[in-house]
């Protein structure tokens, strides 16, 4: 039993795309908890498949033309994984949100999300994880992910600390969207968002 679990999930495994973020849960009925995660751990040891995090894995791609090896899935292509499995919504906070944005070059090694879904901490590779905090549906009723995106962002600046700096990248990412778009979750913006994102439209 434990090696048809084995070979029906290496089959599927084959058969995904490379650089497919999978999850154990993806095979629970290939056979018991017990023989799907022996049988990722054969394949991870095999060189299938990588072990991100606890039930977390990566059909891996490989690049051989510049010889870089496994190309790793960025820290938020891991978390919209884990919300889409979960069947949630997130939205990056703090410093995270303002690097999604380009409105800080810094890269924390820990993500802190948002999520409607369950609160939990996903450790990934040394001393890097991501923090999904559970919040109320509201915060994430946007219909647009960028001003959803943006607010928050903005609220890890706060009003008093916006530059003209910020204000400039801000125009940037916002001058391919129509402002309506990004307005049509007026009730959910603070006053002195939607007053900087109407200035940066002028």
């Amino acid at each position: 039993m434990a090696e048809s679990t084995h070979n029906q999930i290496k089959s599927a495994i084959m058969k995904k795309s490379r650089g497919k973020i999978i999850f154990s849960y993806d095979f629970s009925t290939f056979g018991t908890n017990i023989a799907v995660r022996h049988a990722l751990s054969r394949l991870c040891k095999s060189g299938l498949i990588l072990r991100l995090a606890e039930g977390i894995y990566l059909y891996p791609k490989i690049d051989k033309e510049l010889g870089l090896g496994v190309l790793y899935p960025s820290i938020d292509t891991i978390a919209k994984a884990i919300a889409k499995k979960d069947k949630a919504r997130i939205v990056p906070t703090g410093i995270y949100a303002l690097n999604r944005l380009g409105l800080s070059t810094q890269v924390p090694a820990n993500a802190v999300y948002l999520t409607d879904g369950s609160p939990r901490r996903i450790n990934i590779g040394k001393g890097k994880g991501i923090l999904f905090k559970h919040t109320v549906p509201k915060n994430l009723a946007f219909k647009s992910d960028l001003t959803m995106l943006i607010v928050f962002a903005l609220k890890e600046i706060k009003k008093h600390r916006v530059t003209q700096e910020h204000l400039d990248r801000l125009k940037y990412v916002l001058q391919q969207t129509p402002k309506e778009e990004i307005l049509q979750d007026v009730e959910l913006i603070p006053a002195w968002i939607k007053n900087l994102i109407i200035k940066i439209y002028e």
